[in-house]
């Protein structure tokens, strides 16, 4: 038996349909029979990693001490949601003679299926099968194409450290700088990733460049020179030791342009020192990429990546487009046979894709057909299934009308040109002239639009243009930016050493404009060239080759995900990005090695040596294991380690699984809470305001609080009246061990205290706040009363060199807070 395991069930059900038997097919319960091959199918990863609490139950407790966590052995999870297809998929692999793995053709799509085989034990032969299009001619070529799986064992490698490294920083870096910041009082949680933290971090460097921007009025002085064969206008462009100029090279004293001015006009004629004239060709555009579409279409249409991802799955799922999630934007050599069919399907719509695939010439081989540029898979384009335009919707038609028109580019010319450039030298300064006259449009006469204004913004700048064009230019270490010159058409017929004549002349007022704030597209399109954000100039050549941070797959769910958990906006109409308070929070706190890019574009690097045999993943991981240590100890500076697992400074893990009771309502788990049962929410009293949820016993900053079960989409408060329940339940039950901590108190200790810091049973005093108390009295110091009972004072206590501050009004409050610079965070 043959048995196909395919990524999904749609690719399943697509690669059944072309198999040798089509008579007896077979439809069961999570796969499919038919004669002496069967096709089964993932949802994804049915695997996902161990959390740490998996590794060791004290790892579910966040503790400083414990850092770096490092398995020993990895371990994966069989995932809940696919827990019975993954007993189908391994009952069939005992059953089979041979496996094919049909995961998608890129790192993951290796991983996603070699690591079930793994995980089962599988020692049985392994075939991989390309697929790059669901159309019957791709999939029939890729079944008589069937390579050995063990030819892409180093791409599994690759993907399998970037897993392994996205863990360790996740699970560690996370931890440790939480930590770090509840020890400075703020009750915030940090999802650190390699990729994430650094993308953040490009939106909060930008949103502070245009806090930071002053504006800069310059000057440009512009003559009007005339010639026996025409006029043309020229630009000075003063020397590098021309009084007046600023550090980047512009004009900013007026008067020095209005001087030279007289000057000019009183010797009147110049000299033709220089004419260059060059002919040149701009190769076509090159096929899209999934990064290059999204950009695309985020400039042309407003769509976010993660819209333009999933338009192109829908159209690839039918059979439309090829293999969307693609980082490569050339096409293999085999493919060129395909352009009759597809610019004829082409042909036969209306409007410009038809009119332009009728005038392509199919005799033009572009440079996008290059197999040694093909990676697993190659650029987005148009499948040999036809295509109504018109009866797609809005959204499917206007991705597909971009595919369509990158791959008709290939078949116009290459655009040609002739560029003039003319330098006067008059009063021993130069003026320079530039002009272009178009001999063949070729293929931008697929992209002639009318230009935009580009001054309307949402933001008050311009959204749309290049993510990187400013900050790159403002890297180009040691080079000063020249007068800007105006490209006019065709300049008049002179040469060298020719006299000109001042006919007119003007001093331009100019200033300097802030850089852009990112879109998503444009986000993303800086996610991709990331070699423009480096900091240390070196590294910003050899990483020019990367293929940027992130996946094609993934940097829109990046960008997704940080707007989603409030670290960005995006606002306007053109949905700008900015970050938020708790954005600024997290790159405030973290160190430069986790800002700029450059650490995670150089892992992109050796993950890419890792795919072509050049790298090891143990090599990779014990680096990244070095690296993770020295961040946490920066994270953990000046801290006393000792019994820092018992200082309190633990939250429960924030990733762990809740079993709700059958039956239950959807309610039962909120705020940190563990789970109630119907019987016991029905005890409770009901929400004033949205009247859904019920009202619960929490603890929070200033001690307990009730708070409805529907949160987050009600956040009804109200304060506790009797603050000497701590460790009740109302409507709940207590904890198995008889302590009497509630089940919803996320710190498991036995106080009742939402920070974890309080010593002792509940009905005795901690000596220590006695003795603390009796100081302060004697000093005249107390002066912070209690936020929660309003009885107590506030006192300091300092445990294992950590200063935290209890009240005193025990066992009746046990309310603790963090120390900021002396102080309570409560009265900072």
């Amino acid at each position: 038996m043959r048995l196909f395991i395919a990524e999904k069930p749609s690719m399943g059900r697509e690669i059944s349909k072309y198999l040798p038997e089509q008579k007896n097919v077979q439809k069961r319960d999570g796969f499919i029979v038919q004669g002496d091959d069967v096709v089964t199918w993932a949802f994804g990863h049915v695997l996902e990693q161990a959390q740490p609490g998996d590794y060791n139950e004290r790892f579910k407790r966040w503790n400083a001490a414990d850092l770096p966590i490092v398995p020993d052995e990895w371990q994966l999870l069989v995932t809940k949601s696919s827990a019975k297809q993954f007993q189908t998929i391994k009952k069939l692999i005992e059953d089979a003679d041979t496996i094919v793995n049909a995961g998608d053709p890129d790192r993951e799509g290796q991983l996603l299926i070699d690591e079930i085989l793994v995980y089962v034990n599988n020692t049985k032969p392994v075939q991989r099968i390309l697929l790059n299009a669901l159309d019957e001619k791709s999939i029939r070529a890729a079944l008589n194409d069937l390579r050995d799986n063990k030819d892409f064992y180093n791409l599994q490698q690759s993907a399998l450290a970037r897993a392994r490294a996205d863990w360790l920083v996740g699970m560690n870096l996370s931890r440790a700088y939480t930590l770090q910041q509840r020890r400075q009082g703020n009750k915030v949680t940090f999802p650190i990733g390699r990729v994430k933290t650094p993308t953040l971090a490009l939106v909060v460097r930008r949103e502070r460049e245009l806090e930071n921007f002053v504006p800069v009025d310059y000057f440009t002085l512009k003559v009007l020179y005339k010639h026996p064969n025409g006029s043309f206008w020229a630009t000075w462009q003063p020397k590098d030791d021309q009084i007046g100029l600023d550090p980047e090279g512009r004009l900013i004293k007026k008067a020095v342009a209005e001087e030279l001015a007289k000057r000019l006009m009183d010797g009147k004629t110049g000299v033709i020192s220089k004419r260059e004239k060059t002919k040149k060709k701009e190769a076509q555009r090159l096929p899209l990429s999934l990064s290059a579409l999204q950009v695309a279409a985020g400039k042309a249409y407003g769509y976010d990546p993660q819209q333009v991802l999933d338009t192109a799955q829908k159209l690839y799922e039918k059979k439309l487009t090829t293999y969307p999630r693609s980082d490569c934007d050339y096409l293999p050599t085999n493919q060129f046979e395909d352009r009759h069919a597809i610019i004829q399907n082409l042909s036969k719509n209306s409007g410009v894709i038809g009119e332009w695939a009728q005038g392509a010439d199919l005799t033009i081989k572009s440079r996008a057909w290059n197999d040694k540029k093909i990676t697993a898979h190659h650029a987005i384009i148009p499948t040999t299934v036809a295509c109504n335009m018109a009866t797609l919707p809005d959204m499917e038609r206007n991705i597909y009308f971009l595919i369509a028109q990158s791959y008709i580019t290939q078949f116009y010319p290459e655009h040609e040109y002739e560029q003039t450039r003319l330098t006067v030298t008059q009063c021993d300064e130069e003026f320079v002239a530039h002009g272009r006259v178009i001999l063949v449009v070729g293929w931008k006469a697929l992209y002639q639009k009318a230009k935009k204004d580009d001054n309307a913004s949402d933001d008050g700048h311009d959204g749309d243009d290049s993510a990187g064009d400013e900050e790159a230019d403002s890297q180009e270490a040691g080079k000063k930016r020249k007068q800007p010159i105006e490209e006019s058409g065709e300049l008049p017929n002179v040469k060298k050493g020719d006299s000109v004549d001042v006919d007119n002349m003007a001093i331009d007022a100019k200033q300097t404009k802030p850089p852009s704030r990112f879109t998503a597209a444009t986000l993303l399109q800086a996610m991709k060239e990331i070699h423009k954000y480096v900091k240390n100039e070196d590294l910003k050549k050899q990483l020019k080759a990367v293929s940027g941070i992130g996946t094609e797959a993934t940097r829109a769910t990046i960008i997704d995900e940080l707007i989603t958990r409030k670290f960005m906006s995006a606002k306007g109409k053109k949905k700008v990005i900015q970050p938020t308070s708790l954005g600024y929070t997290l790159v405030d706190a973290l160190p430069e090695e986790m800002l700029y890019p450059d650490e995670t574009a150089l892992w992109e690097e050796r993950l890419a040596a890792i795919s072509e045999g050049r790298d090891t993943l143990d090599s990779f991981l014990t680096d990244q294991i070095e690296f993770l240590k020295s961040l946490i100890n920066k994270a953990n500076s000046g801290m006393n380690m000792d019994g820092l697992d018992t200082d309190g400074f633990n939250i429960v893990s924030t990733v762990r699984t809740v079993k709700r009771p059958s039956g239950g309502t959807g309610n039962t788990v909120n705020r940190g809470g563990a789970a109630l049962s119907d019987e016991e929410l029905s005890k409770l009293e009901a929400c004033p305001r949205c009247g859904k949820g019920k009202l619960r016993l929490r603890n929070g900053k200033f001690g307990e609080f009730y708070g409805c079960t529907d949160y987050p989409k009600c956040n009804f408060t109200k304060p506790a009246t009797n603050p000497s329940n701590a460790g009740k339940v109302q409507g709940g039950p207590l904890n198995g061990n008889g302590t009497g901590t509630p089940s919803g108190n996320p710190t498991g200790n036995p106080t009742g205290n939402s920070t974890g810091f309080g010593r002792g049973s509940a009905d005795s005093i901690d000596p220590q706040v006695a003795q603390a108390l009796a100081a302060a009295k004697e000093k005249g110091t107390l002066q912070y009363k209690c936020p929660r009972c309003g009885e107590g004072y506030l006192v300091a206590i300092v445990r294992n060199g950590n200063t935290s501050w209890t009240c005193a009004n025990q066992p009746k409050c046990r309310t603790t807070v963090a120390d900021v610079d002396g102080k309570p965070v409560v009265f900072k």
